[in-house]
């Protein structure tokens, strides 16, 4: 008998009188109620129990675990259990699942987990474990994935793991380690498919080891104080799909050797010290989906090869879905969030599983993880490139997987290319850049579009009619680019839109209901409704008067705003232009 309550608001407690009479139960699943109390149910009839993300406490009564324990998968993660954990889960002979995560459980890991052989996953992260690892986890011959992720070790890395052979994926984030990543042997571990030492205090180069670690499927390395330049030996990692560097010191320029990643489906090397231009070799990682170098000080042009990203993904997706069915962690969801492109892009939305759902899942980044793939008919991928100094003029090739484009905080200039409309764009973000020319009307095409920032440009012409199309907008920025001119919509989802979208563009005229500068209430007409005024006429007086108080004052807002960088050769052809 299998029963299913999860993701009610059922409360109470939890004991065997609720379920005494439910004498065939085999399958309990409770998670995500609000439940409270102790815990005093005896698994001597149940195969599998979940009762994670509600909110029962105090300690594990050691009578739960009887002589005659028949529990298979047992998860009471994200909880608020405090005290050691029961020797006596050993009585479990059978269990193949253990997850402890997320509670207030201290003392030793019982050495007794050892002897559950039959264990495939134990999960223990988000508790306060002492460093003392049992060594008995070196006879569990079937365990696959160990999560001992925030759990305050520090100091350096326990020797011990170097020797778990067996291990697949190895998890040992937010532990405040400071050393030990070499001298523990952990790169010795030629099994591992995934290992996340992210969110620690390693310094120091990037370990040169790590390269040889021929099985490695993901590897994250992020929120540490790694130093130097990235090891071109990385790019040896042919079967790589996940690469997360992001968050840590590094310096130089990305290794060409990374074009040889065939494999990559994530890049993230944000919020370093990253130099030099993007290399061309990354056009032929056909495969990778989502590439994340935001906020470092990366220069040059883009290249156009960028844009065939996720032009051969597919193959690689349906190997990730296939890939081993265990259930298995994914150490904590910072690092979903991490993999956001930005926080204004359309997962932030979204809300992410319970924490103890994103331990808990087997190998599926996609569908499992990400519910808004699941509600399109592609898979999209995105490039973030937001706070660099890239310069020159945007060349867009064709790519059938983009869905995000992020190249905000940049020095490009010249005209947006028509070609961005033939995108699958889902959101695009040019702002604070020196982008000039008009709009291209073909943006109008992208009517899946749901975030369009363009502000802080020097865009010109008339306001495009074509925007009217974008009917799924829910962001919306073209402010500070004085010299588009036009009507602005009033009816659409464009004037849905506040006037904080529109503004420092003094030729543009707005909605006569939308908030002047007075801040005139949406509900009393403006003084001017109902005027006629010709568009010729408005045009010529708005920019004889009015042209050179704006443009110092919208030069001025970007200038707050944080866009402080205006293009060297546009400022040259201005000099030029007047000196004539």
């Amino acid at each position: 008998m299998v029963l299913k309550l999860s993701s009610n608001n059922l409360s109470g407690s939890i004991d065997d009188a609720s379920f005494d009479s439910c004498r065939n139960l085999r399958v309990l699943e409770l998670e995500e109620n609000g439940f409270r109390g102790n815990l005093s149910f005896r698994f001597d009839r149940l195969l599998e129990l979940s009762v994670s993300v509600n909110s029962l406490t105090g300690a594990i009564p050691s009578l739960v675990f009887v002589e005659s324990c028949s529990l298979r998968s047992l998860d009471l993660s994200e909880n608020l259990f405090v005290g050691q954990f029961p020797n006596e889960i050993s009585n479990c002979k059978d269990l193949v699942m253990l997850n402890l995560s997320g509670n207030k459980f201290s003392g030793k890991i019982p050495a007794e987990i050892g002897s559950l052989l039959s264990l495939q996953s134990l999960l223990l992260s988000d508790n306060s474990f002492s460093r003392e690892i049992p060594v008995s986890l070196m006879e569990m011959t079937n365990l696959s994935l160990l999560d001992l992720s925030k759990n305050g070790f520090g100091g350096e890395v326990q020797e011990i793991f170097g020797r778990l052979h067996r291990v697949k994926y190895l998890f040992l984030s937010g532990n405040s380690y400071t050393g030990g990543l070499i001298s523990s042997g952990i790169h010795n571990l030629q099994n591992v498919y995934e290992l996340d030492l992210s969110d620690n205090n390693f310094s120091g180069p990037l370990p040169l080891q790590i390269s040889e670690m021929s099985n490695l499927k993901m590897l994250v390395l992020a929120k540490n104080q790694f130093t130097g330049n990235i090891p071109h030996e990385y790019g040896n990692l042919s079967g790589l799909q996940a690469l997360d560097l992001s968050f840590n010191k590094l310096s130089g320029s990305i290794p060409p050797s990374f074009g040889k990643l065939s494999s990559i489906l994530w890049l993230t090397l944000a919020n370093n010290s990253l130099t030099g231009e993007i290399p061309v070799e990354l056009g032929n990682c056909r495969s990778l989906l989502w590439l994340n170098l935001a906020n470092n000080q990366i220069s040059g042009a883009i290249s156009p090869e960028i844009f065939n990203i996720g032009s051969n993904a597919t193959e690689e997706l349906v190997l990730l879905n296939r890939t081993d069915q265990t259930t298995y962690g994914f150490g904590q969801c910072a690092i979903l969030e991490r993999w956001i492109p930005s926080p204004d892009s359309p997962f932030a939305s979204f809300s992410f599983y319970a924490l103890s759902r994103c331990q808990v899942k087997r190998h599926n980044l996609l569908l499992e993880r990400y519910p808004l793939f699941s509600a399109l008919e592609y898979v999209f991928g995105y490039i973030q490139l937001r706070g660099n100094k890239l310069s020159g003029e945007l060349k867009i090739s064709m790519s059938q997987n983009l869905g995000m484009l992020y190249l905000d905080d940049n020095d490009l200039y010249g005209e947006l290319p028509p070609e961005i409309g033939l995108l699958p764009l889902l959101a695009l973000n040019v702002s604070k850049n020196a982008f000039s020319g008009e709009i291209p009307k073909e943006i109008g095409m992208l009517e899946r579009l749901r975030i369009l920032d363009l502000s802080c440009n020097n865009f010109s012409g008339e306001f495009p009619r074509s925007m009217s199309n974008l009917t799924e907008l829910s962001t919306f920025n073209i402010s500070y680019n004085p010299y588009i001119f036009g009507r602005v919509p009033s009816t659409g989802q464009l004037a849905t839109f506040s006037q904080s979208s529109f503004l420092g563009n003094p030729l543009l005229e707005l909605p006569s209901w939308m908030e002047d500068e007075n801040r005139i209430s949406p509900l009393m007409p403006r003084k001017d409704e109902g005027k006629e005024e010709g568009i010729l006429e408005r045009f010529l007086f708005a920019f004889v008067v009015s042209y050179p108080v704006f443009f110092v004052l919208s030069f001025l807002a970007c200038l707050f705003l944080g866009n402080e960088k205006i293009s060297a050769l546009k400022s040259k052809k201005k000099l030029r232009g007047r000196r004539m």
